[in-house]
C-alpha cells in the first residue's frame, strides 16, 4: 500500500466513454512519472476531481443527468466511498472546489453552482443551496443559455468564484458557512463570444487569469479580495496569429495553470493539441506567448503542476492518455518526459 506521505496522483474520466472511473497512480518525484495502482468506478463520469485537507479525502463530480458529487477516503491504494453519493440538484456538473466548510459544483448544463455540506468525517451532506445562472451569448450553439464551467475559492477564503462559459462572465458569490447559502455579489462581463472556461489566480493573489474556450484568449483581470470583484485589464492570444485565424482547425483551450513563483503561465489546447508556455511580467499584469510544444497526445482536458513546479501533467482524453513533463526553470517551456495510458482521461489531482 502507498502511504499517504508518498507521492500520489488521482485521475478523474469518462466512465461513459470506456473510462476506468478514477483511476489512482504513484508518483515518483525524481522522474515526475505515474505508475497505476487501480481504479473505482463508483461514480459514473468523474471527471472533475479535488483532495480535501491533508490529503485525507477525495472529491468528484459525476457529469451526469442528474448530476452528483462523491467523497472518497484514500487510506487505501485505490480511493473508496466515503459516505453516500449526493444528488447536486443540477445536470452534468464540470468542476468542483472547497470553500467554506462546503463543496461547490458548477452544473454546465443546467447552469448552476451547488453547495453541499462537507460534514466532520469528511463525507457529504445533501445539497444545501442552488444558485441559478442567468443569461446567454452570441454563439447561439453553446452560448444559448447560462453553462458554469468552473468554481473555485478565491485566495482569500472569503468568496467564491464562478466561470460561466455561456454567459461570457465570471461571478463572485458568498457562500455561509453554516447554512451552506449562496449569495450573488457581482458579475464581471468578458467579451462576447470568448466562452470563458477556467480561471487560475496568480500567487500574490491580486490578479485572476480567465481563458476562453470558444475563442483561444487569456484575459487579465485585477482582483480585489476586499471588495469581492473582477476588473479586466487586458488580453492576450494563447496561439500565434496564424495558427488560430482562418482555415486553421479550431482550437478548443481548456485550462489554464500558473507557476508557483508567478513568472509563467500554461494553457492546454484541445484541438491544437498543444500546450502553450507564456510569460508573465513582474506585475504579472502582461502575458505574452513565447511557446507552444505538443500535449502528448489529442484533445489535452486538464493540466496540473506538481508542488514542486518542476513537473506539467496533461490529461489527454481522446488519446487515452495522461503524460508528463519536465518544466525548464529558465524559461518555463515543458520538456516531454513520458505517460500512461489512461482511456478517457480527464483531469489529474496530485497529494
Amino acid at each position: 500500500m502507498i502511504g499517504n506521505s508518498a507521492g500520489r496522483a488521482f485521475i478523474g474520466s469518462f466512465t461513459s466513454a470506456g473510462g476506468h472511473g478514477i483511476t489512482a497512480a504513484a508518483v515518483d518525484r525524481d522522474t515526475g512519472a505515474l505508475t497505476v495502482l487501480g481504479s473505482t468506478d463508483a461514480v459514473p463520469d468523474p471527471s472533475f476531481l479535488t483532495v480535501g485537507p491533508g490529503g485525507t479525502a477525495l472529491y468528484a463530480v459525476g457529469e451526469s443527468a442528474p448530476g452528483v458529487a462523491a467523497a472518497f477516503a484514500l487510506d487505501g491504494d485505490v480511493p473508496a466511498l466515503l459516505g453516500p453519493v449526493r444528488a447536486v440538484d443540477g445536470d452534468a456538473p464540470t468542476h468542483l472546489a472547497l470553500a467554506a466548510n462546503h463543496l461547490v459544483t458548477a452544473n454546465y448544463t443546467s447552469g448552476s453552482v451547488t453547495a453541499l455540506p462537507v460534514l466532520a468525517d469528511g463525507s457529504l451532506g445533501a445539497a444545501a443551496s442552488v444558485l441559478q445562472h442567468e443569461g446567454s451569448g452570441p454563439d447561439t450553439g453553446r452560448q444559448e443559455a447560462p453553462h458554469a464551467h468552473q468554481v473555485l475559492a478565491d485566495p482569500s477564503g472569503n468568496w467564491v468564484v464562478s466561470v460561466d462559459l455561456g454567459t461570457d462572465s465570471v461571478r463572485v458569490c458568498a457562500l455561509d458557512p453554516a447554512t451552506g447559502a449562496l449569495r450573488p455579489h457581482s458579475e464581471t462581463a468578458l467579451r462576447p463570444g470568448t466562452g470563458p472556461r477556467h480561471l487560475a489566480f496568480h500567487p500574490s493573489g491580486s490578479l485572476a487569469y480567465v481563458l476562453g474556450e470558444l475563442e483561444p484568449t487569456l484575459t487579465v483581470c485585477r482582483w480585489d479580495a476586499a471588495a469581492g470583484r473582477l476588473e479586466v485589464l487586458g488580453g492576450t492570444p494563447v496561439l500565434p496569429e496564424h495558427e488560430a485565424a482562418g482555415d486553421a482547425p479550431r482550437t478548443y483551450p481548456s485550462e489554464v495553470v500558473v507557476a508557483h513563483d508567478g513568472r509563467f503561465l500554461w494553457t492546454a489546447n484541445r484541438g491544437h493539441d498543444s500546450i502553450s508556455v507564456l510569460t508573465l511580467d513582474e506585475s504579472g499584469e502582461k502575458a505574452a506567448l513565447v511557446a507552444t510544444v505538443g500535449c502528448g497526445g489529442r484533445w489535452p482536458r486538464d493540466l496540473t503542476l506538481d508542488p514542486s513546479g518542476q513537473w506539467l501533467y496533461a490529461a489527454n482524453e481522446h488519446s487515452g492518455n495522461v503524460s508528463w513533463f519536465a518544466v525548464d526553470a529558465e524559461t518555463g517551456v515543458p520538456r516531454h518526459a513520458g505517460s500512461v495510458e489512461v482511456p478517457a482521461a480527464s483531469c489529474v489531482v496530485l497529494v
